[in-house]
């Protein structure tokens, strides 16, 4: 006989008193920490706990007592199911500073090492628009809200394009708009779901690994180019010409398209870096610029999503560069090269170097086209390819800048750093949980002097973090 699951209890009456990580609120019940999304302190509620642990657990508003004085209205008719934007709700003056408090303690609770006075955290030059690339899944397992199951309605078309639900991989919520970039991802997404509603394109199954409609990347830029990219999951000769009507049917309806891409993608996961990507229309990429560079930007290439607030936070590593035309920069995790070739024209020689080869490839050419000789890229994997040897062949940086993915700095790159001892070190960090982790390995002999927050995601917990590290005097 199996046991009986017990039941979670509901929680009346409780006040939200705090933020906490990843975008949640908090409460106290007696001596149990509650976590609770799309809440505010001040907020009272009734929650039904849905994951219950020995010291906290886990829940959800089921009923609104009061709300906070602190609450605004949020913009977004997805918002509280879709979970990207978890701070509309919240004044954008106050996300700052929860942003700002987020890296301080991150920073001497992680880190604890000492650390200077915090710069005030640069806010987003935009709050609604602000991206330049968005990604869709499409599945034929559509998202029902706990509205639409309470209705009676019956739901014939269960394909969906949208974003994915937290917590159920095989979800899609249907999105109609989202207010994250120019609303002309909107019309193309919306266009792309009615054309295959209308001609019964079959929408991807990720538990059973078969159809044909499988996801959507949309890109755009300063300049008004505009890159699409549908990937496919072809299982019968006919599925690429039902899939290049969909392209063609795109191509008509959307001028603005300047790049124009499909994958047919066999993997078990959307990723799409080692895969051959194919041009329908226009070029494989689009152009960005920033303080008088242009950026070649590829299906494949990392450019930050938020374009304007972009040429704040690379002004911020310039300045704590603070370079005076000699030095030997290494720029690692360099991407496209958009810091190496920011930085160039005020040192003597950059070298980055970035795992993907598209990407270095697109770095290279964006030294070309910017007429800029004092960059050299190399790609792979940075553990293996920042040794000593490669120190030796290519000299000792006076200044490294490094801007790792979320999982910070391999083990193997920090000691390199460490016995290389560059003069300066300027860290940027979209997780400065990590981040305080790789500066706690560099503390016995690297100061941190400068902090300076900034805020690339306005609307979610994310923050970015840029810290200067001076080399400790004997």
């Amino acid at each position: 006989m199996s046991r009986k699951k017990k039941s979670l209890p509901v929680l009346e009456n409780i006040t939200i008193t705090d933020y906490a990580a990843e975008g949640k609120a908090l409460a106290r019940v007696n001596e149990l920490v509650v976590f609770v999304p799309f809440a505010v302190p001040g907020d009272v509620v009734d929650l039904q706990v849905r994951r219950k642990k020995h010291s906290y657990c886990e829940a959800e508003i089921i009923r609104f007592i009061k709300y906070s004085e602190r609450r605004v209205k949020p913009f977004c008719q997805h918002f509280g199911i879709c979970g990207g934007c978890k701070w509309q709700n919240i004044p954008y003056d106050e996300q700052l500073r929860m942003k700002q408090k987020q890296v301080y303690d991150q920073l001497t609770r992680i880190g604890k090492v000492n650390l200077p006075e915090f710069n005030q955290i640069l806010g987003s030059v935009k709050t609604q628009g602000y991206r330049n690339k968005l990604e869709f899944g499409c599945s034929n397992r559509r998202w029902l809200t706990q509205e639409e199951i309470t209705s009676g309605s019956d739901f014939t078309q269960m394909n969906a394009v949208g974003f994915h639900i937290t917590g159920a991989f095989d979800k899609i919520l249907p999105i109609e708009k989202c207010w994250l970039m120019d609303d002309l991802q909107n019309k193309i997404r919306n266009a792309i779901r009615d054309y295959a509603y209308e001609h019964d394109i079959v929408f991807y199954d990720i538990r059973k690994q078969c159809g044909l409609l499988r996801d959507i990347m949309v890109r755009n830029s300063d300049t008004g180019e505009w890159m699409v990219l549908i990937q496919f999951h072809y299982e019968k000769d006919e599925d690429e010409v039902i899939a290049k009507n969909l392209l063609q049917h795109i191509a008509d309806g959307f001028p603005e398209i300047t790049s124009l891409l499909y994958v047919n993608n066999q993997k078990g996961n959307d990723t799409f870096n080692d895969l051959n990507i194919e041009v329908f229309k226009g070029n494989d990429y689009i152009y960005e610029t920033m303080d008088g560079l242009t950026f070649k930007v590829g299906a494949k290439s990392f450019y930050q999503t938020n374009t304007k607030q972009a040429y704040h936070l690379y002004s911020v590593v310039r300045d704590f560069a603070n370079l005076t035309g000699n030095e030997l920069v290494y720029d690692l995790y360099t991407g496209t090269g958009t810091i190496a070739n920011f930085v160039s024209r005020y040192a003597k020689r950059v070298i980055g170097i970035e795992y993907v080869p598209e990407a270095i490839e697109d770095a290279k050419i964006n030294s070309e086209i910017n007429n800029i000789s004092n960059t050299l890229f190399f790609a792979g994997d940075m553990k293996d390819i920042l040794t000593e040897s490669f120190i030796s062949e290519n000299g000792t940086p006076d200044i490294i800048i490094t801007d790792p993915p979320r999982a910070g700095m391999h083990p193997d790159v920090v000691q390199t750093i460490i016995k290389t001892a560059p003069k300066r070190i300027v860290y940027v960090s979209c997780n400065p949980a990590t981040q305080a982790r790789d500066l706690s390995l560099l503390d016995n002999l690297y100061e941190v002097v400068a902090v300076q927050p900034v805020d690339m995601f306005p609307h979610t917990p994310h923050v970015e973090n840029v810290v200067l590290l001076n080399r400790r005097v004997n």
